[in-house]
């Protein structure tokens, strides 16, 4: 009987010693997903194009990524190409128009310029809720990585203007599309999540 026991429990040892050598492979693919590197070769110096619309911003959002934090700008009906835009780096947002100082969170400033009113051309009516001086309506940007503060500063002669205050200098890219202007600003300058 005292045979048996022993090698049961010899059996019980090796199979756990099976068991955990196993784990860390099995772990293995997790971790170098993990590693996956992110998008490099952006920069930090202005980005503009020069076209505009009389299409008003209706939105705007933002989301998180495993690389960059994201803004998305809504111009519903807008074609890619007639979104003008400029985004760089300020030491301070000051609103168009009035020159009032707007203080934005965070270790830099992105301001970032949409050539596109934020109210009906014809009307003078407001398309998106928005306030000067305040963060921008249903906004949550808890648990952001990159992203610190967001606050409109204004709609003036045709150009809305966005404080978005980030982490650091950090790296970011433009993309027109259809119907939006999309703003990405990196997680780190390295390329790693």
């Amino acid at each position: 009987m005292l045979r048996k026991r022993t090698i049961c429990a010899t059996l019980v040892l090796v199979g756990a010693t099976l068991t955990t050598a196993t784990v860390p492979a099995a772990a293995a693919p997790t971790a170098a997903a993990r590693a996956m590197a992110c998008p490099t070769g952006w920069g930090s110096l202005p980005e503009s194009g020069s076209d505009s619309t009389t299409t008003p911003v209706r939105d705007i959002r933002t989301g998180r990524h495993a690389c960059y934090d994201r803004m998305v700008v809504d111009l519903p009906g807008a074609a890619r190409g007639d979104i003008g835009y400029s985004v760089r780096y300020v030491d301070r947002l000051h609103q168009d128009g009035s020159g009032r100082h707007i203080p934005v969170s965070g270790g830099a400033v992105l301001e970032v310029r949409v050539a596109a009113p934020a109210y009906a051309p014809e009307t003078g009516e407001a398309t998106y809720p928005a306030r000067a001086g305040r963060p921008l309506p249903g906004v949550d940007l808890a648990g952001y990585r990159t992203f610190r503060d967001a606050r409109f500063a204004g709609s003036f002669e045709g150009e809305t203007q966005i404080g978005l205050g980030v982490r650091a200098r950090l790296p970011f890219r433009v993309l027109r599309l259809d119907g939006r202007l999309v703003i990405d600003v990196a997680h780190s300058w390295t390329g790693s999540r």
